[in-house]
């Protein structure tokens, strides 16, 4: 593809992406309008929240499955279009139960959407355009949570035409038929499948799901409710539910079948360290947005809008590693999952020495945090590179399904491990209870990143070092990556 060629299908790929990010975090700020303005309870404001995640979550292994068995641009569009018709009716919703079902929707088409983003890309771009381009989409992943509560606190203050909460949804309608139309013309086509098209694996889909629905509901709704006893035996009935789904997908396996998942994928030491690296890292990051609002907000009593300034750092110095990791030697690059989570751990070291100290938000605090993000943005770039480039074609479905299911997942655990943690740590109340919670948080997070860096060290700079040229090569038996 041509360089703008290139451009032009990665921005549609990102556009979907960040759409898809930004409605998980633009609902937050919104609830208390939409509860005044359709009379909602709490328990149906967090369901408007949570029903997201869970169908984004639950469907999006499925959706890359359909990828490959439909053509990542027929699906991808479809992603669009639902996502875009969902969009306008959770903005038009005359009461909260329609505004629940639009948002499960919703959900179901960011799954398509954001299922075909990895695959997409390592599919259509080689070389330095799949790296560059590997920057810009971990970049769009971090920053969609970061923007979506600050255009989210900006749409809800404004108040355009009286509507409230709803242009947070409308605003997608004109950008989801702006997206279509490139869409159409910039993604490349799909290839004709060869052969019979195999059959989807329903008896997958249908464990799958229900082994998320038992992790991601408790996970998601468990804190708010005080953790009632059917949310502990949803937890552990999600394992047996998990295992079952493995069992299927090893059986449909080895008759032959086309499962859901193929578990070869994971038969790979380098694929799986990389994975849990990258969810150590993810989880913490989710932690530190959510807890970083309750410590400012209520622990030191300041505005909404210190609150959203307190993360520019972050946000700037986390735009500036996407780019900078494309123009590092490939040497170095190979050294950036582990630099990034010493200078993550670092950073949230910093953290705590502040709120220790009793160092309220100011530019130190800021500057600190900054680093993190500069870390966490070189961390994550990093090891999605290496990942994407030790998996073989034909498996870029099955990591780009769970990479993107990495996502909710990430953020439901980050809020719900950490956010219970400050919760506790600070019930007491007042500014000096707040800062002592926020510090052992931070102390916390130090740990979580030294192991991501640990973690880190283990797949891809061993299959660089064991190749005299510098490929990636990958144990997956009847797969290889020159």
């Amino acid at each position: 593809m041509a360089l703008s060629a290139n451009r032009l299908f990665l921005t549609v790929v990102l556009g979907g992406q960040s759409m898809a990010n930004i409605d998980t975090a633009i609902i937050n700020v919104a609830t208390p309008s939409i509860g005044r303005t359709l009379g909602a309870s709490g328990a149906e404001l967090q369901l408007t929240v949570s029903v997201y995640i869970l169908a984004t979550a639950m469907l999006l292994v499925t959706a890359a499955r359909l990828g490959v068995l439909y053509g990542y641009r027929r699906v991808f569009i479809a992603g669009i279009v639902t996502f875009t018709l969902a969009s306008l009716a959770c903005g038009i919703a005359p009461e909260i139960l329609s505004l629940i079902v639009a948002r499960i929707v919703q959900g179901a088409g960011a799954a398509l959407m954001i299922a075909q983003v990895m695959s997409g890309i390592q599919r259509t771009l080689t070389g330095d355009a799949r790296t560059r381009a590997i920057g810009a989409y971990t970049t769009t992943l971090s920053l969609g949570a970061v923007i979506g509560q600050i255009l989210g606190g900006l749409l809800i203050t404004l108040n355009l035409f009286g509507l409230a909460w709803r242009p947070l949804f409308l605003i997608n309608v004109p950008i989801g038929l702006v997206l279509l139309a490139v869409a159409w013309f910039a993604l490349p086509h799909d290839l004709p499948h060869a052969g019979a098209r195999p059959k989807l694996d329903l008896i997958g889909v249908t464990l799958l799901a229900v082994g998320m629905l038992l992790l991601v509901l408790p996970l998601t709704i468990g804190r708010e409710m005080q953790w009632p006893w059917w949310t502990i035996v949803s937890l552990l009935a999600c394992i047996p539910t998990i295992a079952a789904f493995i069992w299927w997908q090893k059986t449909l396996g080895e008759r032959g079948g086309a499962p859901l998942l193929n578990l070869p994928l994971f038969h790979d030491r380098m694929v799986v360290s990389g994975l849990t690296a990258q969810m150590f890292g993810r989880v913490t990051y989710f932690g530190i947005l959510f807890v970083l609002a309750l410590y400012v907000q209520v622990g030191l009593g300041e505005s909404a809008l210190v609150s959203g300034l307190s993360l520019i750092g972050w946000v700037v110095a986390y735009g500036l590693a996407g780019p900078v990791y494309p123009r590092l030697s490939r040497r170095l690059t190979l050294l950036c999952g582990p630099l990034g989570g010493l200078v993550m751990a670092s950073a949230f070291a910093g953290t705590a020495i502040l709120a220790a100290l009793h160092v309220g938000i100011g530019p130190l605090f800021i500057a600190v945090l900054a680093c993190g993000g500069f870390g966490w943005g070189l961390f994550s770039t990093a090891m999605t590179a290496q990942l994407s480039a030790i998996v073989a074609p034909e498996h870029a479905p099955d990591l780009s399904g769970v990479l993107a299911t990495m996502q909710p997942l990430s953020a439901v655990i980050g809020v719900a491990v950490f956010g219970s943690e400050y919760l506790a740590l600070s019930a007491a109340g007042g500014a000096a209870s707040a800062m002592h919670a926020f510090a052992i948080l931070n102390a916390t997070f130090v740990v979580a990143a030294l192991a991501a860096a640990v973690l880190s060290l283990n797949g891809p700079r061993a299959a660089l070092r064991a190749s005299p040229h510098g490929s990636f090569t990958s144990t997956i038996p009847g797969t290889t990556r020159p």
